[in-house]
């Protein structure tokens, strides 16, 4: 019996990324307003329904799990969770993206709790310009926690780096040179359009093909084949075998003709795609069927159908989905 789910166009769904918070101990400028609002506790899905569900996707096909949040390394019992669904019969790996500011403490644990790689988000290489991008955050701490993610086994570890024009391009070439010094892989992002930032997007807004002319006027790129199980597309650099770079392009190059994920949000959403706002409830049928996953596979399934074929992100600068970032799931 194939198990596989598929969408309506026969995409098959492998990839289950999981927001474990909507908390965060960053306000970063393109992630959610300075003044957040968080879900109250009892509309946030439990550990054990977060492991729940996430054990009915692996048995239905999915292969890779990203947890994520808000920051996922603030939610109480994430490393037992982590363990948890490392230990999934049929799951390929789980991997985790997190701002890096818990890693110190962390880091050794998810890499013995199974967690196979990590994307951090190092936006800038500068400490005053790091604490105007995520309002909070302290550099140092982060780059501590990535020295301390470098020690303690992960098989792969990529920097994520949002360019915003005015804000830090021009640290690009510098965020690359860190990267290879270190050996990590690093990916540069194009900025999405999801909640309202108090910000017009598209003043700041900085292509993917920029990016890539910034980094060829230093270092030769040799285009790649290579696939993470998400939406980037990487290159290598001459003379420097252990590191790649990604861009990650929802605005000039689009990813959805291959899109292979779905979000589940911490209130039990399930977000089809990133830029519509279909989603199912699974919270209620998790709380209405407690002994039985059978109708969440059907209404899983059902919902599939409907997935759309592609996002319609433009550069404009326009808020195109209202819910912030932090609420989908990074």
């Amino acid at each position: 019996m194939d198990t596989q789910l598929r969408d309506g166009f026969g995409r098959r769904i492998d990839y289950l990324r999981i927001s474990v918070t909507d908390r965060c101990d960053f306000r970063c400028v393109y992630c959610m307003a300075e003044d957040m609002k968080f879900l109250p506790r009892q509309q946030v899905l439990t550990l054990e329904e977060l492991e729940r569900l996430a054990r009915l996707f692996v048995a239905n096909g999915v292969k890779k799990i990203r947890l994520t949040g808000g920051e996922p390394l603030v939610r109480p019992g994430i490393v037992g969770l982590c363990e948890r669904i490392a230990a999934l019969p049929g799951l390929r790996e789980l991997v985790m993206t997190t701002n890096g500011s818990q890693l110190g403490k962390l880091a050794r644990p998810l890499a013995d709790a199974g967690v196979r790689r990590l994307n951090i988000s190092l936006d800038t290489l500068r400490p005053e310009r790091f604490k105007a991008i995520t309002r909070t955050g302290d550099l140092a701490q982060v780059l501590a926690g990535i020295d301390a993610a470098r020690e303690a086994g992960f098989q792969r570890i990529k920097l994520n780096c949002v360019v915003m024009r005015g804000r830090n391009d021009d640290e690009v070439v510098e965020l690359v040179d860190h990267a290879l010094a270190r050996g990590l892989d690093i990916s540069f992002i194009e900025e999405m359009p999801l909640g309202d930032v108090g910000r017009s997007r598209g003043e700041s807004f900085c292509s993917s093909d920029q990016v890539r002319e910034l980094i060829g006027q230093r270092y030769s790129l040799l285009d790649s084949a290579e696939q993470s199980g998400g939406p980037a597309r990487y290159v290598r650099l001459a003379g420097y075998p252990d590191s790649r770079i990604g861009f990650i392009s929802p605005h000039s190059h689009n990813f959805c003709a291959t899109c292979n994920r779905v979000r589940l949000t911490v209130e039990g959403r399930l977000l089809l795609c990133l830029g519509h706002e279909h989603s199912l409830d699974l919270r209620a049928l998790l709380r209405r069927y407690p002994e039985s996953d059978a109708p969440l596979l059907q209404a899983i399934q059902a919902g599939l159908a409907h997935k759309p074929l592609r996002h319609e992100f433009s550069a404009s600068g326009e808020v195109q989905v209202l819910r912030f970032m932090n609420a989908s799931g990074g």
